[in-house]
């Protein structure tokens, strides 16, 4: 099993003056949603439960997740790693200027385990490229250790990663989501 990934020449603007440059963005291919019955079947067949007594199990999960998650705590996810929720909110100077309407979002965030980092790292990945014509130019195919390749920074400390968000050269690219 393989990661797909697209890059797609796109042309990149960081000044509404600048005439910007194209770039080859890559993003990780969406596979269509499974529904949560098709989990539920898939989930009792490799455990050996009815799928009644899965789908019982599950909604009891959920509300569980959701209830001590909304009290404050980080809840475990078998096999995953965990989730909490978390927030934005602007910082004010004035103890008195504290208020909920400083916060700009709720979010949920979650903290994978150790083990599925590692399987992720271990996952091939195929990148199909497309220029700004929609055509593909490209195919590239790695079966590596996970470690990502960074001429900048040859033999470097990370063994190259930079833990940066994919632009290069220090730009931020948005992937959409």
């Amino acid at each position: 099993m393989a990661l797909k990934v697209k890059a797609v020449e796109r042309l990149l603007k960081f000044d509404k003056n600048d005439a910007g440059v194209y770039r080859y963005v890559m993003k990780p291919e969406m596979y269509s949603s499974l529904s949560q019955a098709k989990v539920i079947r898939e989930a009792a067949l490799r455990s050996g439960v009815s799928q009644g007594v899965m789908q019982a199990c599950w909604d009891a999960a959920g509300e569980v997740i959701k209830a001590w998650a909304t009290e404050g705590h980080s809840v475990a996810l078998p096999g995953l790693g965990s989730m909490r929720f978390g927030l934005r909110s602007k910082s004010v100077e004035n103890v008195n200027d504290v208020k909920t309407g400083l916060i700009k979002s709720r979010r949920i965030i979650f903290t994978p385990s150790v083990d599925l980092k590692d399987e992720l790292a271990a996952t091939a990945i195929q990148i199909t490229c497309y220029d700004r014509n929609g055509n593909e130019v490209k195919r590239v195919t790695s079966s590596d250790d996970g470690t990502v390749e960074d001429p900048e920074n040859e033999g470097g400390e990370n063994n190259g990663n930079t833990g940066d968000n994919g632009g290069g050269n220090g730009q931020l690219i948005d992937d959409g989501e």
